[in-house]
C-alpha cells in the first residue's frame, strides 16, 4: 500500500477509462459505464467486493471513445485520480450499462501496466501529500507559509469575493460559504475547479498540476473569469431593473449549485460531508434547464389556466428523476407550451386598394372570391375584434382553390400554413393524443400554430371532403369545434388539455364537392362555389379567360422552369385556343399547363441542338475539310403553329361530334355535372320485336334507372296524344316491342336527377321516327305527370354545351335564376328555353314542334304556399 498523509490507496489499482469528464480530488461525479473493459471492472471488482479497499479504483481520463477502443488499449493519461465508488446502479435500457457515483480521493501516477484483460490493472504511485508540501527549495512548507501562503490567501479572497456577488439568502449559496470556510486551503484549487464551469481541457491542466503552487496558479484565472461573468450580469440587471429576479436566477443558474454526498479530504483521514459540484454534467444541466424553462413559462404570456398547469408540471419535473420515462414526456409537454404563440400575432395589412391589386395580379377573374376577401378586410378595418371567418372553396380540381388561399395570406400579410386532410381517418390527427399514451403528440392544428409562431395565421384545410372514418374516430366530427366560430375561442387539444384561442385564425377549407361533407360540418362553413367555368372552363367565353391565364401565368412559369426565354419560344393565342379546345377537356388548367410544358421540352431540345451546332461552327477551322452536313441552328423565336402542335402533342384528343351522332331517330343530347365540371351526355335508344322489355346499359345508378321508367310510363300514358305507335302501328309503344336504352361511355358511372327530359326526348324521337335537332342540349328531371323539376349545376352544364357547339339549351323554368351567373357573351351566344312541362321540352327539341303538343291542354302552374 502506498501511503500519503491520512489517505492510503493500494499500490495496484484497477483503472476505469472515461471520456465523459475529469474527476478531481474532493469532487463527486456520475459516470456512465458501457465499454467491455469498464463493464468487467464493475461486475468483477465493485459488485463482488465486500471491503472498502475493493471499492477504490483509479479513474483515468481518456479522450477517445472506449467503445471504439475496446479491442486495442488506448494510450493512458499519465496522471489519474483514485476514487471510491459510493453508488453503483445497473440498467438494461437502452442497452446494458452501469452508472457509478465516484468521489475523488487523491492523485496517482501510473508506474506500469500489469494486465489489460478483462479490465486494466496497473501499478500506481500516490502523488498528493496532504499534510505537507515541498517547496521548490526542497523545504517542507504548508499552504499557509511563504509564497504559497500568499497565493492560497489570494485564492481564498477571490473565492469569497465570488460568493459575495451572489445572494446569500439562497440556501445553496449559504451552504457553499460554510463549505469554503471548513475546507483546508490546499484542497481549494481542486474543489473550486470542479465547481465552476470549465472545460475538460482546463480540468486536465489542474489534474496534471502535482505541485500545489502550480495548482493554485492554474485555478486562479478560472475563478477570476467567473467573477467577470457575474459583473456582466449585474450590469445587465442595472439596464433592466424591472426584471431583477430574472437576472438573479441567471447568476445562480450560471453556477448550478447541486449538493451531492461525497467524501471530502481532511488532515487525518476521510470524513462524510457535502460538496457543491458545478460541473457541466448531467444533473447540473437539469438544474439549468428547469430554471431556464421556468423563465420561459413566466415569459410566455400564456393565459392564467395554462400558466397554472405549466407551473404544476414544472414542480413535478423538478422532483422527478431523469431516468423515469415520464420525465421526457413532461419536458416535451412544457417545451411545447412555452413555444405556442399564446399572444403573438402579426399585424393585418388593411390597405383595400393594395389588396385588390395583389389579388388581381395573382388570379384572373374569380370575382366572387376576391369580393369576399375584400369584404373581410373592410370589416376588419372598421372593427378590429372581428373573428376569423370559416370559408370553404368548393370546385373542381385545378381551378385555383389552394393558390387563392395562399394569395389571401399574402394579401393580409399573415403567415400561411396548409394542412392536407385527404385520407385522414383518425380524430387524433386533429385533436391530438392524450399524454397517457406512448408516443402521444398534439394534433395538426396545434402543430401548425407552433410552426407558424403566431396565433392569427391563414390555415388552409385542403381536401376537407376526403376525410375518412375508422375505428379511431371521425376526424370530421373533431373539426366541428375547430371550425365553429362560436366555439373555437376555447379549442381544447387532447395533448395540451388546456384551451387555446383559435378565433383569430382565418380558416379556409377546400373541397371538390359538398356531397361527402357531413351536414354538421358544412353548416359551420361559408361555402363559396368555384365552378370550373368561373375562371378557366372550356367554353368560348372562358376560353378567352383560359388564354389570358395561360399567357399571364402558365407560359412564363413554364419558360422559366425549362430555361427558355420569350426570344426563343413564342406560342400565339390561336395555338393556345387550339390546345384548350382540342387537347384538354377539363375544368381547371392543370392539363393545359402540362401541354405547355411538353411544348417547352420539345423546344428545349431544338435550342440545345442549335447551341451545340453553333459552338461546333465557331470552333471548327475554315477550309475544305469542314463538314457540310452539320445541323444549322433554328431561327429564333420558334413559333408553335398548328403543324408544330400536331408534331409535338400528336393528333387532337377531342373532336366536335355532336352533329354527326344526331343523324338518326332515337338519339338526344343531355347535360351532366361532374366534380370536374359540366359534360355533354348522349342518350341512344333502339327497339326491336319482343315482349315489351326495357334494357338499360351504360353503368347507370338507381336514379337514372328510375328516370328511364318514368319516361316510358309517361310516354305510354300519352301515346295517343302524341301519336306514338309501336313497330306494328299499334297505340301502345311497348306492345310487341323491346326497348334498349344506352348511355355511351359505359366505363363511366352515371347517376343523378338530370336526365329525365333527355330520356323522354330520345324515346319520343324513337317512337315518332323524327330527328332531334342537332344543336339542342337539355337537362332537367320529370314527374309522372309531365312536370319538369329543377336540377343543380346549371352553370357548368351550360358551359359544357357551349363548348360542344350547341346553340339551344333547354333548362327547367325554376332554374332561370341560375343563368345570371353566366358570362354575358355566353348568354348572347345561346338560345335558352325554360320549360315547365314536357310539352314545352318536346316543342323546343324538334324542328317545327312535336305533333299533339299544340292541342294538349297546358297544366296550370301551382305556386306552393309553404
Amino acid at each position: 500500500m502506498a501511503s500519503g498523509g491520512g489517505i492510503q490507496i493500494p499500490s495496484r489499482l484497477p483503472l476505469l477509462l472515461t471520456h465523459e469528464g475529469v474527476l478531481l480530488p474532493g469532487s463527486t461525479v456520475r459516470l456512465s459505464v458501457d465499454s467491455p473493459r469498464n463493464m468487467h471492472l464493475v461486475s468483477q471488482r465493485l459488485l463482488r467486493g465486500t471491503s472498502l479497499k475493493s471499492t477504490i479504483i483509479g479513474v483515468i481520463p481518456n479522450t477517445r471513445d472506449p467503445e471504439r477502443d475496446s479491442d486495442e488499449l488506448p494510450a493512458l493519461h499519465k496522471i489519474g485520480t483514485a476514487g471510491i465508488a459510493v453508488q453503483v446502479v445497473g440498467s438494461n435500457w437502452p442497452k446494458p450499462h452501469f452508472t457509478l457515483l465516484i468521489t475523488g480521493l487523491c492523485r496517482f501516477s501510473v508506474s506500469s501496466l500489469l494486465k489489460d484483460r478483462p479490465f486494466v490493472l496497473a501499478e500506481v504511485e500516490q502523488l498528493d501529500k496532504l499534510e505537507q508540501y515541498t517547496s521548490p527549495a526542497g523545504e517542507n512548507v504548508t499552504a499557509e507559509q511563504g509564497e504559497l501562503g500568499e497565493l492560497s490567501q489570494k485564492f481564498y479572497q477571490v473565492a469569497v469575493q465570488l460568493l459575495g456577488m451572489l445572494d446569500m439568502s439562497v440556501p445553496v449559496v449559504a451552504k457553499f460559504r460554510r463549505l469554503l470556510d471548513s475546507l483546508p486551503r490546499e484542497t481549494l484549487p481542486d474543489v473550486v475547479a470542479s465547481m465552476i464551469r470549465t472545460s475538460n481541457k482546463e480540468k486536465l491542466q489542474v489534474l496534471d498540476a502535482v505541485s500545489l503552487e502550480e495548482r493554485f496558479r492554474k485555478a486562479l484565472p478560472m475563478l477570476t473569469r467567473q467573477i467577470e461573468a457575474l459583473k456582466l450580469l449585474q450590469r445587465t440587471r442595472k439596464m433592466n431593473p424591472d426584471n431583477e429576479k430574472r437576472v438573479t436566477d441567471i447568476c445562480i443558474c450560471s453556477f448550478s449549485f447541486q449538493p451531492r454526498p461525497c467524501l471530502s479530504v481532511r488532515k487525518g483521514g476521510v470524513f462524510p460531508g457535502r460538496q457543491f459540484n458545478l460541473d457541466e454534467g448531467e444533473e447540473d444541466d437539469d438544474g439549468d434547464d428547469t430554471t431556464v424553462l421556468e423563465r420561459k413559462i413566466h415569459g410566455a404570456n400564456m393565459p392564467e389556466a395554462a400558466h397554472r398547469v405549466c407551473l404544476k408540471e414544472l414542480k413535478r419535473l423538478k422532483k422527478m428523476p431523469q431516468s423515469m420515462p415520464e420525465y421526457a414526456l413532461t419536458r416535451n409537454y412544457l417545451d411545447l407550451m412555452v413555444e405556442l404563440p399564446w399572444n403573438k400575432s402579426t399585424k393585418d395589412c388593411l390597405d383595400i386598394r393594395a389588396a385588390r391589386t395583389l389579388l388581381d395580379n395573382d388570379h384572373y377573374a374569380m370575382d366572387k372570391l376576391k369580393r369576399r376577401v375584400l369584404e373581410y378586410l373592410a370589416v376588419r378595418q372598421l372593427k378590429t375584434s372581428l373573428k376569423g371567418p370559416i370559408l370553404c372553396f368548393v370546385g373542381p380540381p385545378g381551378v385555383g382553390k389552394t393558390s387563392v388561399g395562399r394569395s389571401i395570406a399574402r394579401t393580409l400579410g399573415r403567415e400561411f400554413h396548409r394542412i392536407a386532410l385527404g385520407g385522414v381517418c383518425d380524430q387524433s390527427d386533429i385533436r391530438g393524443h392524450r399524454r397517457t399514451y406512448v408516443g402521444s403528440m398534439p394534433g395538426r392544428i396545434i402543430n401548425g400554430l407552433k410552426t407558424v409562431g403566431v396565433n392569427n395565421p391563414v390555415f388552409l384545410l385542403d381536401e376537407v371532403d376526403k376525410l375518412g372514418k375508422s375505428l379511431q374516430g371521425d376526424p370530421a366530427a373533431a373539426l366541428l369545434e375547430v371550425l365553429d366560430p362560436e366555439q373555437n375561442h376555447c379549442f381544447t387539444d387532447h395533448y395540451l388539455n388546456v384551451a387555446f384561442d383559435l378565433s383569430q385564425v382565418l380558416f379556409i377549407a377546400t373541397a371538390n364537392t359538398t356531397a361527402t361533407i357531413p351536414p354538421a360540418l358544412l353548416d359551420r362553413m361559408e361555402v363559396l362555389q368555384v365552378p370550373g367555368g368561373f375562371n378557366c372552363s372550356d367554353t368560348l367565353a372562358t376560353q378567352e379567360e383560359k388564354v389570358e391565364i395561360a399567357h399571364r401565368h402558365l407560359i412564363p412559369n413554364q419558360l422559366e422552369q425549362h430555361g427558355l426565354t420569350p426570344q426563343q419560344l413564342h406560342i400565339p393565342q390561336d395555338t393556345t385556343q387550339n390546345i384548350i379546345s382540342r387537347y384538354t377537356r377539363e375544368a381547371g388548367v392543370r392539363s393545359l399547363e402540362r401541354k405547355i410544358g411538353a411544348i417547352c421540352r420539345a423546344v428545349a431540345v431544338k435550342v440545345a441542338e442549335g447551341h451545340r451546332a453553333t459552338n461546333k461552327d465557331a470552333s471548327a477551322p475554315e477550309g475544305p475539310t469542314q463538314q457540310e452536313d452539320k445541323a444549322s441552328p433554328p431561327e429564333m423565336p420558334i413559333v408553335i403553329d398548328h403543324i408544330a402542335l400536331k408534331d409535338i402533342l400528336g393528333p387532337p384528343l377531342f373532336e366536335m361530334e355532336v352533329s354527326e351522332r344526331l343523324t338518326l331517330p332515337g338519339v338526344a343530347l343531355g347535360l351532366a355535372w361532374t366534380p370536374l365540371g359540366g359534360e355533354i351526355m348522349f342518350v341512344e335508344a333502339s327497339r326491336m320485336e319482343g315482349e315489351g322489355q326495357l334494357t338499360l346499359t351504360g353503368q347507370l345508378g338507381d336514379v337514372m334507372k328510375e328516370s328511364a321508367h318514368l319516361a316510358i310510363t309517361w310516354l305510354r300514358a300519352n301515346a295517343k296524344t302524341y301519336q306514338l305507335t309501336n313497330m306494328a302501328g299499334g297505340p301502345d309503344p311497348l306492345e310487341g316491342t323491346d326497348i334498349h336504352l344506352h348511355f355511351p361511355a359505359g366505363a363511366v358511372t352515371k347517376d343523378g336527377p338530370s336526365a329525365g327530359v333527355t330520356i323522354v326526348t330520345c324515346l319520343a324521337s324513337l317512337f315518332s321516327g323524327r330527328l332531334v335537332r342537332s344543336d339542342v342540349a337539355m337537362t332537367g328531371e320529370i314527374t309522372l305527370r309531365g312536370l319538369v323539376l329543377p336540377v343543380g349545376g346549371i352553370k357548368d352544364k351550360v358551359l359544357a354545351a357551349h363548348r360542344a357547339g350547341v346553340k339551344r339549351v333547354i333548362i327547367p323554368k325554376r332554374n332561370e335564376k341560375d343563368l345570371e351567373e353566366l358570362p354575358a357573351n355566353v348568354r348572347a351566344d345561346l338560345d335558352f328555353v325554360t320549360a315547365g312541362n314536357l310539352d314545352e321540352v318536346l316543342n323546343a327539341a324538334f324542328d317545327g314542334g312535336f305533333p299533339g303538343t299544340a292541342n294538349r291542354r297546358t297544366h296550370p302552374q301551382l305556386n306552393s304556399k309553404l
